[in-house]
């Protein structure tokens, strides 16, 4: 479980994404699936803070503002509507769109449409929606600034202040889940470690990596819900 955040913490501060494809699907195993996504989401926020310290004069404001405003309205609306749903059958949800966001974001899709406005409307509702499921919410917003022509740390600095709003979001309506010193400990290394290679490692093969991972953690959380 620790291993997953660490990596996680390395993917997120090195690419702007990966922290919950890589270590939501271990503590989904680790904890079950209502408190590992509420784990996830509060983790996940913290990974993004520091990355977003060192880009932050790269964000815009008004691209962020146009993912967030769906997704803020689309979350609560969501969590109440799957309250008290069986959890295995989440943990299998969990799985199969992680697998699914997996695909999507190795196939490299770019779709036209997403620079409309509706497209960020289906993005961010998309992400809310898994972000609820099984704290991944990663996926649909990648896939938005995939199909974007943002420059890297452009790149960065939007999803990393979008996830950092989202995931605290979900962890007010979901439960906060204070992390403990050894989770804190790997996130701290993992970020610093990330942070130290956002520039010398290809991003192309760090999304392999972080892919792979993702897709095998996809497939235990169906294993363990079956």
């Amino acid at each position: 479980m620790l291993g997953g955040v660490l990596f996680g913490a390395v993917a997120q501060s090195a690419t702007g994404m990966g922290f919950s494809l890589v270590a939501a699907p271990l503590l989904v195993l680790h904890l079950g699936p209502r408190e590992g996504v509420a784990a996830t989401v509060m983790l996940a926020a913290l990974s993004s803070v520091a990355p977003l310290l060192r880009d932050g004069r790269h964000v815009r404001p008004l691209e962020v503002t146009r993912l967030l405003a769906p997704m803020l309205l689309c979350t609560p609306l969501i969590a109440a509507a799957l309250h008290g749903i069986d959890t295995d059958l989440l943990a299998m949800t969990a799985g199969a769109g992680v697998i699914v966001a997996v695909g999507v974001l190795a196939s490299g899709i770019r779709w036209s449409w997403l620079r409309r406005p509706w497209g960020a409307v289906a993005t961010s509702g998309a992400s809310a929606f898994l972000n609820v499921i099984g704290g991944v919410g990663g996926p649909p917003i990648g896939l938005y600034a995939a199909n974007s022509d943002w420059e890297p740390a452009t790149v960065r600095a939007n999803l990393h202040s979008v996830f950092i709003v989202q995931n605290i979001t979900t962890a007010l309506i979901l439960g906060i889940a204070v992390p403990d010193s050894l989770e804190l400990l790997a996130l701290v290394i993992g970020t610093v470690i990330g942070m130290a290679l956002a520039t010398r490692i290809p991003t192309a093969r760090m999304r392999l990596v972080v892919l792979g991972i993702s897709l095998l953690g996809g497939i235990a959380l169906i294993g363990r819900a079956i």
